[in-house]
C-alpha cells in the first residue's frame, strides 16, 4: 500500500529547509518527501521520510514518485532563481515552466489515483511585476494582485505563467473532454516579496542585498551593497515566509477567493536597512556600488504589495514588522549562529 506524503521539491533550498524544520515540529503531520538535485543536509535527514537526488525534470524519476507514494500536498519551491535566470534565460524556462508543469501533471495523476484533489502550494515573486518607471513605482504605493504585471526578468516571466499554469490546471485542465476530471489539482499560491533568513545565506536571488548585509556585518566583513541607498521594495523574514505557506495550505478552501495572494510584512530603502545593522553591529562596514542590471530589476519592482486578500481570506497575519524582524529574530538568531 502506498504511503500518504507530503512532497516538497527544492528542498535544500532556503524557503525548502525553513519549510522542513517548521513540519518536523507539526504533531500528526504526514511523512515528507524532499526532492532536490542534492541530498538533503545532514541535519534535516532525521526529519523527513526520505531524501531523494533528482531532477524534476526527469521523468522516469516522477514516474517513480507516482507509483511509490501516495502524494497528499506538493510544496513546489523548485526553481532557478532571479539572478541566476538573467545569466541562463533558457535553463530558467525549463526549470521553471517546464519543471512546474510537469509537477502539475504528478499532481493530476495522482489526483486520478486517489480520487481526491492534490493541494498544490506554490511561492510566486515580487518579480512578477514590472512597473515602467522611479516616478510610478513611487505615485503607487503597494500594488494588488492585478496590477502592473509586465516583468522585465525571466524569472518574473516565468513565475506569472506559472501562475497562469496552476490555475489553468486547477479550473480549464482538459475543458474540451467529454468527461471533466473529476478531481484534479487544489493550486494556491503565494506572492513572496524578498525573504530575508537569519539561518541561510542566499544565492541568486536580486533581494539578496538584505540579507548579504545583514549577515556580513555578523561576520565582521565589509559589505559593498549593489542598489542605490534609496532602492526600497518589502521584505519579510524567513518564518513568516513558512508561515503564510503553511497558512494557505490549511485554509479552508470554500473561503479562497483567487488562486494567487499577495503576501508582505515591511517595506524599507536599503540605507534604513543598513541603518539597522549598524544599530546592532556597530562596527559594520556598508558602502554602496549599485549595480546597474540589478538596480534596473529593483527600481521595476513595487515598494509594496498589497495583501489585504491575504488577511481577509486565510487570515494572513505576519508575525515580524521591520523592527521585530532586527530585535527578536535576525540578531539574535545571527549572532548565535557566527558565535
Amino acid at each position: 500500500m502506498r504511503k500518504r506524503v507530503i512532497l516538497i521539491t527544492g528542498a535544500n533550498g532556503e524557503v525548502g529547509q525553513g519549510l522542513i524544520r517548521q513540519l518536523a515540529q507539526v504533531p500528526d503531520r504526514l511523512p515528507i518527501i524532499a526532492l532536490d538535485l542534492r541530498t538533503l543536509e545532514p541535519a534535516l535527514l532525521p526529519m523527513v521520510e526520505a531524501s531523494i537526488a533528482g531532477d524534476i525534470l526527469d521523468a522516469n524519476m516522477l514516474d517513480r514518485l507516482t507509483t511509490e507514494y501516495e502524494i497528499d500536498t506538493i510544496y513546489h519551491l523548485a526553481a532557478l532563481l532571479s539572478t541566476h535566470s538573467e545569466f541562463r534565460p533558457e535553463a530558467a524556462h525549463r526549470v521553471n515552466v517546464q519543471g512546474t508543469v510537469d509537477m502539475l501533471h504528478l499532481a493530476i495523476e495522482q489526483a486520478r489515483w486517489r480520487a481526491q484533489s492534490v493541494k498544490f502550494i506554490f511561492p510566486s515573486s515580487i518579480a512578477v511585476y514590472g512597473l515602467p518607471d522611479l516616478a510610478t513605482k513611487h505615485q503607487v504605493g503597494a500594488v494588488t494582485e492585478q496590477t502592473y504585471l509586465d516583468p522585465i526578468t525571466m524569472y518574473g516571466c516565468n513565475k506569472l505563467y506559472a501562475e497562469h499554469l496552476g490555475r489553468y490546471y486547477m479550473s480549464h485542465y482538459r475543458q474540451l473532454a467529454a468527461a471533466p476530471e473529476e478531481h484534479g489539482v487544489d493550486f494556491r499560491c503565494v506572492r513572496f516579496p524578498g525573504i530575508i533568513s537569519a539561518l541561510t545565506i542566499p544565492s541568486g536571488g536580486t533581494s539578496d542585498f538584505a540579507p548579504e548585509m545583514i549577515h556580513a556585518a555578523a561576520k565582521g566583513v565589509p559589505y559593498a551593497c549593489f542598489v542605490r541607498p534609496d532602492a526600497v521594495i518589502p521584505f519579510m523574514t524567513m518564518p513568516d515566509a513558512i508561515k503564510a505557506l503553511l497558512g494557505l495550505a490549511k485554509a479552508d478552501k470554500a473561503r479562497l477567493q483567487r488562486a494567487v495572494y499577495n503576501v508582505s510584512a515591511f517595506s524599507l530603502p536599503a540605507e534604513q536597512l543598513a541603518e539597522q545593522v549598524v544599530k546592532y553591529f556597530p562596527n559594520a562596514e556598508i558602502i554602496y556600488e549599485p549595480s546597474a542590471g540589478r538596480q534596473r530589476i529593483i527600481d521595476s519592482w513595487p515598494a509594496d504589495m498589497d495583501d489585504t486578500a491575504a488577511h481577509h481570506d486565510w487570515d494572513w497575519e505576519p508575525d515580524f514588522d521591520g523592527e521585530q524582524a532586527f530585535r527578536d529574530y535576525l540578531v539574535p538568531t545571527i549572532r548565535q549562529q557566527y558565535a
